[in-house]
């Protein structure tokens, strides 16, 4: 593809870009060119600038100053009156954005809103664009397009919402797409779908797309060059082999270089009689089975609620200090079973955290569930979505002190919330006025400090960590995995952790499970697992992490 770059006119030509801020630069002077056909990385950290110098392109970001020249097809998208840009885009130009939650209309069904694309941009009626919208679901992979078309955004799982805004995306077969962040919320085998998708269609219709990403698996895989951004500068572009394999910027190195570390204390050697029984197992599972009631389709489905069997046998066991790795693809049953760890579900077979199960503490005196709740907490994906944006630092990570320890003092409540921050290195020095400050107020990986220091304030035994580190860039997934690392050293922290980042759970499982439709198809030591998977499904999912 360098060939044809460099051959062809370009059908994106972006020459000498500045974006500010009231008068703030954050996008200093970068150019790049895409040529037809071709597929360009940009990556970069949070705060590079490259989600801001995309969309600005498109006047897709309110209140941004901008200049320079972008060539597309003979025009200069800078320049192009609002209504000449508006029908550019979804037409020539489409966006895959990286939140489908937020960018998808929740009053309207997802058929709905792809068959508006062929509506208003192909001029297409209303039958026709159905029957189009229920097509192009079903060139993503979506599980029964049809009856899918029917639902809402929030009747669908993350991994299928951003299925439907690709197809979106998609619906007018555009000149140039620009994905961002388009497989965030996927599974690794899904992601290799996606990205065989967007390439077939890329060979079919000639498409070009600029690909705004942080991982650099996927960039690996997919993009013919790279173009690497560190604060608002431009600082390393090339074809994609050469890139990573002799980058010549500090910055390059240290992404490519940012892959998780094991730092664990290991159980090598096969353990004694005497010592299994003087191991600590904070949580033990046996033929543990979660099921729920569902409805069918239509007014008759109301009338015929079938159980629904999302984890079928699980047994496994957790001790003090070590990690749990459970793998598996969307709807294999994982976060299922995180709930019904943390107690939010009803369960057959025997769930206990220190030999004490969640029925036995619903039957015990309100102290006893109180205690049984504090054992184990949980850390979410997302810590802008789990974090009160009206709660200051004190008061959101102070919250279940209030709860579990109502008699301590002020004074008492405000030395622990500043310790817990302080172990997750967040400290007044740095951050003036730190416990006032709002979420907003932080980056993602800060927020996420946050969100591990409101889990750590009650002192728990057991965390359930869910995909903590996938929304952040690889630097700082990094410094947030060495930092549970450490707690989980300092404090002998049992983890479970629900991931579809292999490098993730190389780096941090003892022990991992991996389940497929409700079913533990493949358990052991997480070391042998990934050296030597024995379950063909196993080997798929390592194949398509890469």
């Amino acid at each position: 593809m360098t060939d044809l770059h460099t051959a062809a006119p370009p059908l994106l030509d972006v020459r000498d870009l500045r974006i500010s801020f009231s008068g703030t630069p954050v996008v200093h002077d970068i150019s790049f060119s895409i040529a037809p056909g071709e597929k360009l990385a940009l990556v970069g950290e949070s705060g590079s600038g490259k989600s801001v110098g995309a969309m600005s392109l498109l006047g897709l970001v309110p209140g941004a100053a901008v200049s320079g020249q972008a060539g597309f097809a003979g025009q200069d998208l800078l320049s192009l009156p609002p209504h000449a840009l508006q029908a550019l885009r979804g037409r020539d130009i489409s966006v895959i954005f990286q939140e489908p939650m937020t960018a998808l209309n929740p009053v309207h069904t997802i058929g709905q809103q792809i068959a508006e694309v062929f509506q208003v941009k192909l001029g297409l009626d209303r039958r026709t664009a159905w029957a189009r919208a229920v097509e192009r679901l079903a060139a993503t992979g979506i599980p029964e397009p049809a009856r899918r078309a029917k639902s809402y955004p929030h009747q669908l799982s993350g991994g299928q919402r951003q299925r439907a805004m690709i197809a979106m995306a998609l619906a007018s077969e555009p000149r140039l797409l620009i994905a961002d962040e388009p497989t965030t919320a996927l599974d690794a085998t899904l992601r290799l779908q996606i990205l065989d998708l967007l390439a077939e269609l890329q060979r079919k219709n000639g498409m070009s797309v600029l690909l705004i990403s942080h991982d650099l698996n996927l960039v690996r895989r997919f993009a013919d060059r790279v173009a690497v951004m560190e604060k608002g500068h431009l600082v390393e572009q090339g074809d994609t082999a050469t890139i990573f394999a002799s980058p010549r910027h500090p910055y390059t190195r240290k992404l490519i270089n940012s892959k998780p570390v094991r730092n664990v204390v290991e159980t090598d050697a096969p353990e004694t009689v005497a010592q299994a029984r003087q191991r600590v197992v904070r949580l033990r599972a046996g033929h543990l089975r979660v099921g729920y009631r569902v409805s069918g389709p239509g007014l008759r489905g109301l009338l015929s609620r079938h159980e629904f069997v999302a984890v079928k046998d699980a047994s496994f066991e957790v001790a003090a200090g070590q990690t749990l790795g459970i793998i598996g693809e969307s709807g294999s049953g994982k976060s299922t079973l995180a709930h019904a760890v943390l107690g939010l579900l009803r369960h057959q077979g025997r769930l206990s955290i220190n030999d004490r199960t969640w029925d036995d503490a619903r039957r015990a005196p309100p102290a006893a569930r109180k205690a049984q709740r504090r054992t184990v907490q949980a850390v979410f994906q997302d810590p802008y979505s789990s974090l009160s944006p009206r709660m200051s630092v004190a008061q959101l990570v102070g919250e279940g002190l209030r709860f579990h320890e109502p008699g301590l003092s002020a004074q008492n409540q405000r030395q622990r919330i500043v310790e817990v921050l302080e172990d997750v290195g967040l400290h007044e020095s740095q951050f003036p006025q730190l416990l006032d400050r709002k979420p907003h107020e932080f980056s993602g990986g800060q927020r996420q400090r946050l969100a591990i220091a409101r889990a750590l304030i009650v002192q728990p035994e057991v965390l359930v960590l869910d995909e903590p580190t996938s929304a952040l860039d690889v630097t700082i997934q990094k410094q947030i995995l060495a930092l549970l690392q450490k707690l989980q050293k300092e404090h002998g922290l049992s983890y479970v952790l629900i991931t579809h980042d292999m490098d993730v759970v190389r780096a941090m499982a003892h022990h991992a499970i991996v389940m497929k439709d409700g079913d533990i198809v493949e358990a052991g030591d997480a070391r042998t697992l990934f050296a030597s998977p024995s379950h063909p499904y196993t080997q798929r999912l390592l194949e398509a992490a890469g």
